[in-house]
């Protein structure tokens, strides 16, 4: 098994009033040249967890950060109108908890936790990764304080 340090936390970037099915972030990412899903995990709308890639396989999710961490992935993170916003729902808010906790105790080591966004870079040098510095709002909510 390989060693895991952080779980990175995303959206699919898919607006609130649209549905993207596993088979549909399958082809997407296939056509970006990943051999299939890059996340380990997918969580759809109604807090259905699905695997969809092995833990024991280096994801393809956060460049730079794959080759120790665990990608999760929510269903959603865009309104109705396409702007970045928390649109998850509450059984995927249950569903994310509940699959941090349980990998939590399988990796007892320190693993961080966080959204993709926190994984831009310190443009300005402080050691903090603010707002203004995201290279996208990806998860579209602030993991550190939702879990």
């Amino acid at each position: 098994m390989r060693s895991i340090n952080m779980i990175v936390v995303h959206c699919s970037a898919t607006r609130a009033d649209c549905a993207l099915t596993t088979e549909d972030l399958e082809t997407i990412h296939r056509r970006r040249g990943f051999r299939g899903i890059g996340y380990h995990y997918y969580i759809r709308r109604d807090g259905t967890v699905v695997n969809t890639r092995a833990l024991e396989l280096v994801g393809a999710h956060a460049k730079g950060h794959n080759a120790h961490s665990i990608g999760i992935c929510y269903e959603g993170g865009l309104d109705v109108q396409g702007c970045p916003a928390d649109t998850r729902t509450p059984e995927q808010c249950s569903a994310l908890r509940l699959l941090v906790h349980q990998l939590l105790k399988r990796f007892r080591n320190n693993v961080r936790i966080c959204g993709h966004r926190d994984l831009s870079p310190d443009r300005n040098g402080d050691g903090v990764v603010e707002p203004e510095e995201w290279v996208k709002e990806c998860p579209c909510f602030e993991v550190s304080k939702a879990l």
